[in-house]
Order: structure tokens, then sequence, then C-alpha cells
């Protein structure tokens, strides 16, 4: 595990780097600055969330791999489906707080698209992330409880940071 763990480690410096390049923009839109963490946390949840579902099914013998697979279908769709309950509610509460704490500069419907479309974008993202991980731990024999998790959680990071502020770049400018 120590090179995966130092692989994982080199790419979540990578995400500090990339939040770094956008401080403007999170300075000029401080409820965007309430976003990140959450959006980041979300996208490693939802990312667990499948993999161990995915990892049990594993270990009980009820998965396959085959595009067929009901059971991998449906994982991924309800995957999908809690980030598109999860994350406008995620983006009313960044605004509400910010509203309350010290005026929001972002009006409600546009943080709540941006939070719904990096959320949306990250489920898929994390799905396909999960998917190809627990593969890869099946093909060369290793515990997925071991190796899906923190992989999915360090890929997410970095991709939460980086679809959160491409969803904002389309979305507010």
């Amino acid at each position: 595990m120590l090179p995966v763990l130092a692989v994982l480690t080199a790419i979540e410096l990578g995400s500090g780097l990339v939040l770094n390049t956008f401080e403007a923009t999170l300075l000029r839109y401080p409820t965007l600055l309430v976003l990140v963490p959450v959006t980041i946390g979300m996208a490693g949840n939802l990312g667990s969330i499948l993999a161990a579902r995915l990892s049990t099914a594993f270990h009980l013998g009820l998965l396959s791999f085959a595009p067929t697979d009901d059971r991998l279908a449906g994982n991924a769709v309800a995957t999908v489906a809690l980030a598109v309950t999860v994350f406008p509610l995620v983006g009313a509460g960044a605004w509400l707080l910010q509203a309350l704490v010290g005026g929001a500069r972002l009006s409600l419907p546009t943080v709540v698209a941006v939070a719904l479309g990096s959320g949306v974008a990250l489920a898929a993202l994390a799905v396909v992330v999960t998917v190809a991980t627990t593969y890869a731990a099946y093909r060369f024999e290793l515990d997925p409880d071991d190796v899906v998790v923190p992989v999915v959680t360090n890929v997410c990071d970095v991709l939460g940071v980086l679809v959160l502020f491409g969803a904002v770049r389309a979305l507010v400018g």
C-alpha cells in the first residue's frame, strides 16, 4: 500500500495547487468558498458509499463487471440519484450560510445550479473511478476494502476541485 499512498499524496498536493489558482474567484464570491470543502467531501463520500457497496457485492460473489450487471448499474444510478438530491441542498445551505454571515454576492439559483451541476458531474466521475478501481483490485487480486476507498476518496478530492471550478466558470463566468 505504500506506493499507492505515495501516489495519492502527490495527487492531493495537486488538488491544493489547483485550488490555489482559483483564490481570486473564491475571494470575490465567498459563497463558493463555503462550497469547496462540502463539495469535495460529498464527492468522496459518494465514491466511498459506492465502493463499499461494490466491495460487499464482490466479496459475496454477486458482482460481475459485465455491462449487463443489474447490481452494478443499480448502484451507479443510486449514486447519481443521491447526488441529484443532496447537492442542491448543499448549494442552498451554502448560500443561506453566506447570506446570514456576510451577504451573498451570487443569487440562490446560481449557487444551487453550480452545486447541482458539479454534484452530478462528480457523481458520474465517482462511478467511473470506483468501478475502474474495484475492477483493478479484482484483476490484481487485491482486497477492494483496502485499496478502493483510499483511491476513490483521494481522486474524488482532486476531481471535486476541478469540477466545481469548471461549473463556476460555466455558470458564473
